[in-house]
This record gives C-alpha cells, structure tokens and sequence, in this order.
C-alpha cells in the first residue's frame, strides 16, 4: 500500500508521541525526520526502515523543502510506506500544508497524524497556562522570522491583543519584535518568558518583560518558544517540571 503520512512527533519529550504517529513509524518503510525530531522515536522503527534525515537549522537546510518534496513522491511511486516525521505539529508551523499539497497534486495517499505543538507543550512544562479565566481568555501562535517585514496594522493588532501571544522561531531578531510591540502600544512591563528546548532535559526557561528580556537573550537560543502575556506571571507558583524528574511517568508504567 503506497501512503505517506505526516506525522507529529511532538515537542521534544519523546512519552509526547501520539499512539498513531508511534504506530505510523512503526510501519514505515522509509522515515524522514527533521532536526527537532527527538531520536529516540527512532528506535521503534523497523530495522529493515530506511532512515532519511530533513534537518534544517536556521539558514542552514541539509535539504531544501524541494528537495524532501520530492523525495516524498519518489518513495511513495516506489510503492513505499513513507512516514514523514516532523517536530511538534505538521500542520503549525511544519510545512506540512505544501507537502500535503504537493502529495496531493500527485495523486498520491497521504494521512495527516497531528501532534503536539511546542507552542502549547513548552508553556505548560514551564508552568505557564495559555489561558486562564481571569487573566486570558485567547491565544495568538505567530512566527517571528521576520518582525521588520510586516505591517503597523499588523502588529497594531498584535500589541493590542488582551490574550495569550506565543512567538515561534523568534529569538534572533525578538529584541526588534519587542520594540515593534512596544511602540504599537503594548505595555513594556507585559511579563514575557522564552523556553528553550521545551519538554527536554535541556529545557531552560528565563523571563522578564518587553522591556528588560534583551538582557537575558544570551541565555537561551533556538530553539525556544516566547510567550507574552500575563499568564507568564503564574510560572513562579506552577513550574511543576523543573521540580520533578524527566521520566516520572516512565518509571512507573
């Protein structure tokens, strides 16, 4: 049966995993996996799988999304069980969207497996709730790649919403995008948070405000997740993870 699925392997944690995405790496003829893949998903491959790594790195791709999309069509014309396994979600953020696309101008069978974005893992292993009743009733998920490229509406609409603003691949050029909040009206006192690594053992969390968190960008990189919002300000109490070992779920199963 030729299939390509696109699978979530979640934000980092490999126990994240949905029981379909495990299953779909179990029946794969051919896994390609990006950067942010955690390995040990690997293992659960069949030893005869072929194992194709998709890896990018800011401005610095092993293969350009051309080139996986085509490589997709190939195994999967060679009658292959294909799984594509991507970081967090395929669908946020994953380019899961052009590849589903591409599959399916081709003609070729594809399933969609969601999985769990760094953008709702991350926060809630560093004790931030994304919604709250009394402090946000909305989340906003951008992408911080280029903060100089957009418009005033634009971030006049970001500055001025009263919910939740979560900040994918941002930390590069977040000194800009705290400027460009700020001036749009947002207050500079808005408490923010940058998780690294999110759901790992590498997992570091620092916060600060709109104002004041450039002092801190040296101490994280990507990649991270920026949350902006007052829910931030309820870490200090609910950071459950830094206080309890990786696997405490694992050593009791």
């Amino acid at each position: 049966m030729t299939k390509v699925f696109l699978v979530g392997a979640g934000p980092g944690d490999p126990e994240l995993i949905t029981v379909k995405g495990l299953k779909a790496i179990q029946k794969a003829d051919v896994i390609l996996y990006d950067r942010l893949v955690n390995e040990e998903l690997l293992d659960y491959a069949s030893s005869k799988a072929e194992l194709v790594f998709c890896g990018k790195k800011p401005d610095q791709h092993t293969l350009l999304q051309e080139n996986i999309n085509e490589l997709l069509c190939q195994y999967a014309l060679e009658d292959k069980v294909v799984t594509r396994l991507k970081g967090g979600d395929p669908f946020i953020f994953g380019r899961g969207g052009e590849e589903a696309a591409v599959l399916s101008e081709k003609g070729i069978e594809f399933e969609v497996v969601p999985g769990i974005t760094s953008g709702a893992a991350a926060p809630a292993y560093a004790g931030i709730p994304l919604t709250h009743r009394e402090l946000s009733s909305s989340v906003t998920f951008v992408s911080g790649v280029n903060p100089d490229g957009d418009t005033a509406e634009y971030w006049t609409n970001l500055a001025k919403h009263k919910g939740t603003l979560c900040i994918y691949m941002g930390v590069k050029k977040f000194p800009q995008t705290c400027e460009q909040l700020i001036s749009h009206g947002m207050d500079q006192d808005m408490p923010v948070a940058i998780i690294h690594w999110g759901t790992t053992e590498e997992q570091k969390t620092v916060t600060g405000t709109l104002a004041d968190i450039h002092q801190r960008l040296h101490e994280v990189s990507n990649p991270s997740m920026i949350v902006i919002g007052e829910v931030v300000r309820l870490r200090e109490n609910l950071k459950w993870f830094e206080k309890e070992p990786l696997s405490v779920i694992s050593s009791v199963i």
